[in-house]
């Protein structure tokens, strides 16, 4: 490929962040932008674009058919109502609210990827706050922050560390004798900061719950109805792909979908139309055009490069490498979404084990089933902590980021890149320090 085609892609998607960064414009405006740039450039065909776009097809079909769901339900007031009781349980305190908030996101994020739980517990938060008296936002970026961290705990609990692990075969279980520590250290630090980050909430107190609002749940058969469509979608996503003929997260949440968009319209609570046109495009067109932008860079080189260029900076240092790593794909993983980069990284760091000598080229193979070397391990290890915690740093950093903007959006509160980054850069880099030291110590010392 032209070198000039690697440059133009670098430059466009660099002035894409750029954008979104200093807000310049809308985030999804700038990476449509950025897309049609590289077709209207021929650096992509139209079908090559659209080809990027299929190939994530399994992520655009979770979150869509989490959109719906969520939003099929709001007729209930069903939000409203846990949000109360939520409030009731903390006694009013900022504290116990912060760690709530911390005790319900992290187990479900264990079996759940972390931006569908985003997408279901998400709307919990705006009603809460109100009945607090604290601004949302603060409360959703600490959701986000645990969201992401959470997924650590399994293999199943984020897409980057499910597409890392699956990439050198290892086990569920294997696994959780090996990483999950890692995950639940991550989680404990993001606690360890709620008095500082979040302290105006931490110390927030109602003087009385009297004057609490007691929202009533509406639609009670309907809501029981859609809570077993739920809880069969839930079961599912978790045991589809097992089962004899396997079904995907994708597709169990697209069948979620019908079923609630069904019962909607037999019940009459809501029209089909409401319901489609509060799903929020805006992020599902977001995640399209970085597929695309991603395509660009790997199209043209600029990915499978910078395998060269670990073999010639890191030679045969595994230790020096993993740590490396683990800042670097941490803090590309601040401003590129760690699905699409974890995609690109896995290839770049197979080839870089082969050119450094460690294996031979058999493990380049798509269907290769064989184990790697155990001294390689902690390059994978240390990319998978650092493409999740890295999407704790900026806005754009992971899936649940984009998803907890567009429902604050909705609720008349965008969140900013330099307010999410007020929170979000002294968290990633805390997590970054401390679980550089806990590689160092699990996985390098021999």
């Amino acid at each position: 490929m032209e070198s000039w085609q690697a440059i133009a892609a670098l430059m466009i998607f660099c002035c894409v962040i750029g954008l979104v960064m200093t807000e310049w414009l809308h985030l999804t405006i700038a990476a449509m932008l950025g897309a049609l740039l590289l077709v209207f450039l021929n650096i992509l065909t139209l079908d090559e674009a659209i080809g990027y776009i299929a190939k994530s097809h399994t992520t655009l079909g979770l979150f869509f058919g989490v959109m719906v769901m969520v939003r099929a339900f709001q007729p209930t007031q069903v939000f409203d109502y846990l949000a109360t009781q939520m409030v009731l349980l903390a006694k009013g305190k900022g504290n116990r609210l912060l760690l709530g908030i911390v005790a319900i996101t992290t187990p479900i994020c264990a079996v759940l990827p972390n931006a569908t739980t985003v997408m279901l517990l998400a709307p919990l938060i705006p009603p809460l706050a109100a009945e607090i008296g604290v601004d949302f936002v603060p409360l959703l970026i600490l959701m986000v922050f645990v969201a992401n961290s959470a997924g650590l705990l399994t293999l199943v609990g984020d897409p980057a560390t499910f597409i890392v692990g699956t990439s050198i075969n290892m086990s569920f279980t294997d696994y959780l004798q090996k990483l999950s520590l890692g995950g639940a250290i991550a989680v404990v630090v993001v606690v360890a900061t709620l008095p500082f980050l979040f302290k105006k909430i931490w110390r927030t107190e109602l003087a009385s719950l009297d004057n609490l609002p007691r929202p009533e749940i509406n639609h009670p058969r309907m809501l029981l109805i859609g809570s077993m469509i739920v809880l069969l979608v839930l079961v599912f996503f978790v045991i589809g792909e097992s089962l004899p003929i396997p079904v995907s997260p994708a597709t169990v949440a697209l069948l979620g979908a019908a079923l609630c968009l069904m019962l909607a319209h037999q019940s009459k609570i809501d029209s089909i139309n409401n319901i489609l046109r509060d799903v929020d495009w805006s992020t599902l067109l977001f995640f399209m055009s970085i597929f695309v932008l991603i395509g660009g860079l790997q199209k043209t080189g600029v990915v499978s490069s910078g395998s060269i260029a670990l073999a010639f900076l890191l030679g045969k240092n595994v230790a020096l490498g993993s740590i490396v790593l683990l800042f670097a794909v941490g803090l590309l993983s601040s401003v590129v979404p760690n699905i699409p980069l974890v995609v690109a990284m896995v290839p770049l760091l197979k080839e870089y084990i082969v050119n450094a000598g460690f294996v031979g080229k058999e493990i380049l193979a798509p269907g290769f089933e064989g184990q790697l070397p155990p001294e390689v391990l902690p390059l994978f290890y240390a990319m998978m902590y650092g493409a999740t915690l890295g999407g704790n740093g900026t806005l754009v950093g992971a899936s649940s980021n984009i998803v907890a903007a567009g429902i604050s959006e909705q609720h008349g509160k965008p969140i900013s890149f330099q307010r999410f980054l007020y929170y979000g850069l002294p968290t990633m880099g805390l997590q970054l320090a401390v679980l550089a030291v806990y590689v160092s110590i699990a996985f390098l010392r021999g």
